[in-house]
């Protein structure tokens, strides 16, 4: 297990450098272009609920296809609750920054797992296939890896320098229906 923490550790290390050197500009479009592919998916389109996150600065800046969404869905996004995540309803004037600096809900809708039909999620690297790397706190693998979270359609998304031939991975990661990256 050490021997996989730590190529984890050095791949994450590496891709936090790429993305580094990607400009305001290019995030941004990237940004564009991931939420106009996710908007074409048959999935997508059919969900009445999605749950989104809220970028960190590293992550595509999807905040304003998140408030576009919800003008036409309802939209959920996680709020970090000690070592779970749980997801409430989106609604703009109600955010506020949450654990690691996250924009996070303060209403108290919550969506249970089986009423959120698609997820849109982030991570630090994915495979073309699937394997997703986070941050190392599995919060979206203990959420996802529940019965209830079974039949949710997931979107990877990230920027095109996130991407990577093969990814170290545990019997809890919880692999993507879709990497959708630019």
């Amino acid at each position: 297990m050490e021997r996989t923490f730590s190529q984890k550790s050095e791949l994450r290390r590496a891709i936090r450098a790429d993305i580094r050197s990607l400009s305001t500009e290019e995030r941004t479009e990237a940004a564009r272009l991931i939420a106009a592919e996710i908007e074409c998916d048959p999935r997508f389109r059919a969900a009445r609920t999605v749950a989104a996150f809220m970028p960190l600065g590293d992550e595509p800046p999807l905040r304003e296809a998140v408030e576009r969404w919800a003008q036409n869905k309802r939209v959920v996004v996680p709020k970090v609750e000690g070592d779970q995540m749980s997801f409430y309803d989106f609604r703009a004037e109600q955010m506020s920054s949450g654990a690691f600096g996250i924009d996070e809900p303060q209403c108290s809708e919550l969506c249970p797992p089986e009423q959120i039909e698609v997820m849109v999620v982030p991570a630090v690297g994915f495979t073309r296939r699937g394997a997703r790397m986070g941050r190392g706190r599995g919060y979206y693998d203990r959420y996802l890896g529940v019965v209830e979270a079974a039949h949710i359609y997931k979107i990877g998304t990230c920027f095109a320098c996130q991407l990577v031939d093969e990814l170290p991975t545990e019997p809890h990661d919880v692999a993507m229906d879709r990497v959708v990256a630019r």
